[in-house]
């Protein structure tokens, strides 16, 4: 398996895959699943800051991808930064959303951000859970009953991982180029 960036070719891929889960799972509180031109856009958005946007790969075949996004708009949060992950179904288990994950936490160290944030729908997502306990991510919280789909309510579970030296040492100039909203 190899982690590489987001190519154009993989977005049919990688906008099959999140359908999967918008249409099948609670971790996405979309309920329609995005085009791929819906995908391209969002992927060029996120690339546009200078942030990862990977895919897992084996024999040509996309397994999973994962990507950083600015956490909130206002230039005070440029030293944060929020992870997806999203793992093919025929590949879950096999270690990709590891791989993907701590990929995109060593790029995002890279690019000096201190702090990456994960909001996991449905607290039942053990799996998603897991896998940021597994990188040492640790539960902030719940937020009860903020979401609604398919006649369900759902939780959300927010986790953090500090990185580099996180609020201990100040950061360099820079950060992410985020814009006032």
């Amino acid at each position: 398996m190899v982690v590489r960036d987001l190519e154009d070719r993989d977005l049919p891929a990688v906008a099959a895959i999140y359908g999967h889960h918008v249409l099948t799972g609670f971790g996405s509180f979309e309920e329609t699943a995005p085009s791929v031109e819906a995908m391209a856009a969002r992927s060029a958005a996120v690339r546009a800051l200078g942030l990862p946007y990977l895919v897992a790969e084996e024999n040509g075949e996309a397994l999973g991808f994962a990507y950083a996004s600015a956490f909130r708009p206002r230039p005070a949060y440029r030293y944060t930064a929020e992870d997806s992950v999203y793992v093919a179904p025929q590949a879950i288990g096999r270690g990709v959303g590891r791989a993907l994950l701590q990929a995109v936490i060593d790029r995002c160290e890279a690019l000096g951000v201190r702090q990456l944030m994960a909001i996991i729908g449905d607290s039942g997502n053990a799996a998603s859970i897991g896998l940021h306990r597994s990188l040492n991510f640790r539960v902030l919280g719940v937020g009860k009953s903020v979401g609604y789909k398919r006649g369900r309510w759902l939780d959300i579970v927010w986790m953090q991982r500090e990185l580099r030296d996180g609020d201990r040492q100040l950061p360099e100039s820079g950060g992410l180029t985020l814009s006032e909203c």
